[in-house]
């Protein structure tokens, strides 16, 4: 148990010599007489106990508003947040092309947008301390995860995205860059980062991904770009006659000179993902740059007791009242 103002449990102190004094000076007269010849048959009766256990009802009634004023409390939890001081928005491209399984992972085929979910995974959980937000998009972008600490769900969130979430007919990279940066505008963090991770080039959307770009640069984001997967022609997969899985080369082009070009005007970097092993070191690599020592905050919930103790006080004041009228009154 704890005080909030316990400073007030010093007037506990004052309790003592005020009950002394006042049993010096004694109980007031009930009745004032002329003469005291008058009562002089009364002087072998024996004083009652009844005022002196009103009066020490009336100290305890005080001693307990005064524990109050202290406001004592139960400390029921203690939660430390940390937090970093760094704001980081991911934009995943979710459009069609991303299904194309041209990167391996322990033999097995796996495509551009598990890979790229896989990596960022790794990524969240690398950066307990930092406030992460989700940007999904193609022939749209939406805001999937606003930022937060609660990374588990974040992690649920990132989990259930699947190609065809969205519109997948195009990529809207301008409007992907302009939603995170929307979401780092009005923030005081110390730093203010995109992760833009992308297998094509913008051909929907209405902001041009340079003008979103002058915004970011204009109010501090840093944005690092990635480009995901080979270049020149992906395998695609796809279903025989007899349901079984084949594979079509499709041609893809991955727009590198914009995402380039994004990155150096905002002090970002790019980064050409194009086999496993390389995707996972660049996430590790922006972990690795973008640190900064994380600030505590502790949030502590109570119990509050002092509403007992006031209405116990209450409680004893009237029952003190209640008996002064009875039996406990000086004279019957």
């Amino acid at each position: 148990m704890t005080f909030a103002h316990p400073y007030f449990l010093l007037l506990l102190l004052l309790l003592p010599p005020l009950a002394w004094l006042k049993g010096r000076r004694g109980m007031p007269p009930a009745f004032v007489y002329s003469s005291v010849q008058l009562v002089r048959g009364m002087q072998n009766i024996t004083r009652a106990r009844a005022g002196g256990f009103l009066m020490s009802l009336r100290w305890c009634i005080l001693a307990l508003f005064i524990v109050a004023l202290a406001q004592p409390r139960l400390t029921k939890s203690t939660t430390e947040v940390k937090a970093s001081g760094i704001d980081i928005v991911a934009a995943l491209d979710l459009s069609g092309s991303m299904i194309s399984e041209d990167f391996v992972v322990h033999g097995e085929r796996v495509n551009r947008v598990n890979m790229a979910k896989s990596v960022l995974k790794d990524f969240i959980d690398k950066r307990p301390n930092d406030r992460i937000g989700l940007v999904v998009f193609a022939a749209q972008a939406f805001i999937a995860t606003p930022l937060t600490l609660d990374h588990e769900y974040l992690q649920e969130n990132l989990a259930r995205l699947e190609i065809g979430t969205i519109n997948q007919d195009a990529t809207a990279i301008g409007d992907a860059l302009t939603t995170a940066v929307n979401r780092l505008r009005d923030l005081k963090s110390k730093s203010k980062i995109i992760i833009l991770a992308t297998d094509g080039q913008n051909n929907s959307g209405k902001i041009e991904p340079l003008l979103a770009t002058e915004a970011a640069a204009a109010l501090g984001v840093k944005i690092y770009t990635v480009g995901i997967g080979e270049q020149g022609q992906a395998p695609m997969p796809a279903r025989d006659m007899f349901g079984r899985k084949v594979y079509q080369m499709v041609p893809v082009d991955v727009d590198e000179a914009t995402l380039q070009k994004i990155a150096d005007k905002t002090g970002g970097r790019y980064y050409r993902a194009d086999n496993a092993d390389k995707f996972q070191k660049i996430y590790a690599e922006i972990d690795k740059l973008e640190k900064t020592e994380a600030t505590i905050s502790k949030y502590t919930e109570f119990k509050e007791l002092f509403p007992w103790l006031v209405t116990a006080g209450l409680a004893l004041l009237l029952i003190e009242i209640v008996l002064g009228q009875t039996a406990f009154r000086r004279l019957p």
